[in-house]
Order: C-alpha cells, then structure tokens, then sequence
C-alpha cells in the first residue's frame, strides 16, 4: 500500500487534482495498485479561515506518506501569497526536496511552435537545483522608499548542493539510456558561484565516461532550444535558469497546461504538482485543461513504484491528445471533467 498526501489548492487547482484522482483510481485499479489517498485542506481558503497556512507538526506528518499530490498555489484575497510561500516553499526547504525534475515532451506535433519540430525532436528533462540559488530570500533592503534605497539579493551555492543536483542529473541520463548532460550556467559573468557549478560538474563527468558532458551559457541554451531542441537529452542547471528554461520547454511541447513537475527527495518524502498556476479567474467553469496534473499523477506513480500504472497513464494522455478531441486549451472541445474523462476511457482502451 502506497500512501499520497493530496494538497489541491486554490484557484483551479481542486478541478484539475480531482481529474488526475479519478485517472490515479482507474490506473492503479487496473494494475492491482493500493493506494490511499489522504486529502488536506490546506491553502487559501483554509489559511482565511483557520489563520493557519502550513500548520505545527505539518512537516513531520508529510514525512510519514510516500508522495505529496499538490495543487496550484495563489488567490487574489492573500496578495502577499504567505499561504503559499509557507506551504510550498515550506515542504520545499523542509523536506530538502533538492531535485525539481520537469519533463518536456511533444506528444502531438501541432502543438508545438517551433516549424517543422515533431515529437522524436522534443523528449527531454529539465532538472532545476530546487533548494540554493537566489531563491532562498537571503539578503535585504537598506533605506527603504527613500532616494538611497540599496536592495540585496545573494545567490548561495553550496558544493554539496551544487553537487548532488549534478550526480542526480547524470544518474537520471544513465536509467533513460541518454548519451549526454548539458549543464547551463552564466559564468562568463556570474564568477564565483558559477565557477563552483563548472568545476564540480566537470568533477562528477569524469565517473561517467559513457555520457558525454556538455555546457552552454544559458542564453546560448535557450536559443538553442527553440532552434535545435533535438540535441537535448538531460539539462541541469541552477535554481532561477531552471525556472525560466523548464517554462520554455513547457512551451515547445505545447503550454504550461501540458507541463508535469516533481519536487524530488531522492532519500525522503517528495511533492508532485502541475506547474500552470492557480488561475483562479476560470476557477468553477469547469474549463480548465487537467493534463498536467494528470501527467503530473503518472510521474508521481513512476516514483513511488508504480511504473506500469504511470506509463499507461501517459499514453491515454497521449491519445487524447492525438485524438483532437482534449481540452479547449488545446484547440478540442472538451471541460475539464470531460478530459478527464475521456483520459479514463482512453486508459480502459488501453489496458
């Protein structure tokens, strides 16, 4: 048995986790799967009215479940999003979930803009340092709203955190058969931190002699995306490029409503969530497109063990796609539960 902490939410976010819970259903069902999944309420409509976003003890129960299922984060009513900043980047920090592991694949080629692309040029994954960067809030401002007002933001990078998103990256090119790693930094400009990103991954390539190591300054990288994005099997690179790179890659295959993340502890507990935002101004229309929280559910189910169930899961997704007929977001005709279940019926055709 198998246990999920599922989170859904603000905006949009409940309809589309609870199309990806009715497909998780019908998958692990089909492969004799057991699976709890436990829902929270947690988000903005509970911290409105409880007070409480991530509450005391939170962190050590999500260490108790085998994955944690969560929604987008963000409503109007919280400006300052401090709900989804505890929560969020609370288990992010806490859980010490170092990996944020973004597949981009084209399964359709009409979807993509990039002329003449189809799907054998567009498979690869997008592996972000999820815990260092400039994203940790270090630094300050001085003199605020008067003329001298000095900001501050440092970027941190540590050698064990530089390191082990390294190893993971060359780890994961390894299991998919992949023939390369392509790290992306700006060291020709950001000396210090970059320079320990280059030496380290230069370290770590040499005990891994099969997989042939590569680097483009991430301006270069993301021309070369958009003009050859065939070439890419595997790219790592730090916190703020691996955020703006893995959104670039959400477009090539199709939009962020197509876009599946993990947050990944390889030795704990680690979050799953679709990246599209919460949305909240098509929240209760029922048009929201579900399919990245349900390929975000089949690289949850992958994770935990459940490969089979995650696969089949995909490639309904991908025949639903095919098919012409998926969500408005995609140019179909379909609501938000009907691609859902549509996504279902495909699974049943399938297994």
């Amino acid at each position: 048995m198998k246990r999920v902490a599922v989170i859904g939410g603000d905006g949009i976010g409940p309809e589309v986790i609870g199309e990806a819970l009715k497909v998780i259903e019908i998958a692990c069902t089909k492969f004799g799967n057991k699976i709890e999944l436990k829902p929270y309420p947690w988000g903005a409509e509970h911290y409105l009215t409880t007070g409480v976003t991530l509450p005391p003890g939170g962190l050590d129960e999500m260490r108790t479940y085998d994955a944690i299922f969560l929604g987008a984060m963000g409503d109007p009513r919280i400006p300052d999003m401090r709900h989804g900043a505890d929560i969020l980047l609370g288990m992010r920090f806490g859980l010490d979930l170092y990996v944020n592991k973004r597949p981009v694949k084209l399964m359709d080629a009409r979807l993509t803009p990039l002329k003449g692309k189809t799907e054998k040029d567009i498979d690869f994954v997008v592996l972000r340092e999820n815990t260092e960067g400039l994203y940790v809030s270090m630094g300050g401002i001085f003199k605020k709203n008067t003329p001298d007002e000095l900001a501050v933001q440092e970027d941190i990078n540590t050698r064990k955190g530089v390191e082990r998103i390294i190893r993971y990256a060359f780890e994961l090119a390894k299991t998919r058969g992949a023939h390369s790693v392509v790290m992306s930094d700006k060291s020709n400009v950001l000396t210090y931190g970059h320079d320990l990103w280059q030496r380290v991954f230069k370290l770590v390539a040499k005990e891994y002699p099969s997989i042939e190591p590569g680097h483009f300054y991430v301006d270069a990288l993301v021309m070369q995306m958009v003009k050859k994005p065939e070439q890419f099997e595997v790219i790592v690179t730090c916190n703020m490029f691996g955020d703006i790179v893995s959104d670039l890659g959400a477009q090539i295959q199709g939009g962020l409503g197509l876009a599946a993340s993990g947050n990944i502890n390889p030795a704990g507990v680690s979050l799953f969530e679709p990246v599209h935002g919460s949305a909240p101004k098509y929240a209760g229309k029922n048009v929201a497109n579900p399919l990245g929280a349900i390929l975000t559910a089949a690289m949850m189910l992958d994770h935990i063990g459940y490969g089979p169930a995650g696969k089949a899961i995909d490639d309904a997704v991908t025949a639903v796609v095919r098919s012409g007929r998926g969500p408005q977001e995609l140019g179909g005709d379909l609501s938000t539960t009907a691609t859902g279940d549509a996504v279902v019926a495909a699974l049943k055709r399938l297994v």
